[in-house]
């Protein structure tokens, strides 16, 4: 009886947790986002129309994202951000953190297949342990390659649990094994930290 019990107390947890957590964190995100712009917006629309809500500044923040996207990719707006990014990279501290967050942005959200082409398994960090990463490029600048005398591959090596940040190294093309596993199992590998084989998905 308690064996019983104690199962479906366990396979309760396991459908329970994952979805009250996931809610939590979407309510959370909301509020936190609303705190965050909120106290900005509100006075602005209380004085001149006479109301506002909670997640009003969210809608608001929003639109204003999806209004400087339309104009970012017509041509008008890609020349006229052409121009303000080069001020922009001039400037000391900007020059120095917004190219990394830039990159950061484009491997979150860009819909261009820019980040990962393969995943393939290799021996790190030593010889006789094997791990899974991504191939970003077939190809390594010539030079490096002349110089090191190696056909490089350049291959992000993955963090756990957090499969954004990692390592990048050049390795030698003979010494990369082309998985068959698809790019979304091999980051649910890594986020849970091995426990979800990549083949029992």
């Amino acid at each position: 009886m308690w064996a019983r019990l104690k199962r479906y107390f366990l396979s309760g947890l396991v459908v329970f947790l994952p979805l009250t957590l996931t809610i939590y964190l979407f309510i959370w995100t909301i509020n936190f986002a609303d705190g965050l712009l909120g106290k900005y917006i509100e006075p602005v629309f209380a004085d001149q129309f006479g109301f506002y809500f909670r997640g009003l500044s969210i809608l608001i923040s929003v639109s204003f994202i999806i209004i400087i996207g339309f104009f970012a990719t017509n041509y008008f707006g890609r020349k006229l951000y052409d121009v303000f990014e080069r001020m922009l990279l001039r400037l000391p501290f900007f020059r120095q953190v917004y190219p990394a967050i830039k990159e950061m942005a484009l491997f979150l959200f860009s819909r261009d297949k820019l980040s990962f082409k393969q995943v393939v398994i290799i021996e790190y960090p030593r010889k006789g342990i094997f791990c899974f990463g991504f191939l970003t490029n077939e190809h390594t600048s010539q030079k490096i390659c002349d110089q090191t005398k190696h056909d490089l591959c350049n291959v992000f090596i993955p963090s756990s649990p957090s499969p954004i940040t990692g390592f990048v190294m050049m390795v030698p093309r003979k010494e990369i094994i082309i998985s068959d596993i698809t790019v979304e199992e091999a980051i649910k590998f890594n986020v849970s930290g091995g426990v979800v084989s990549p083949y029992a998905l």
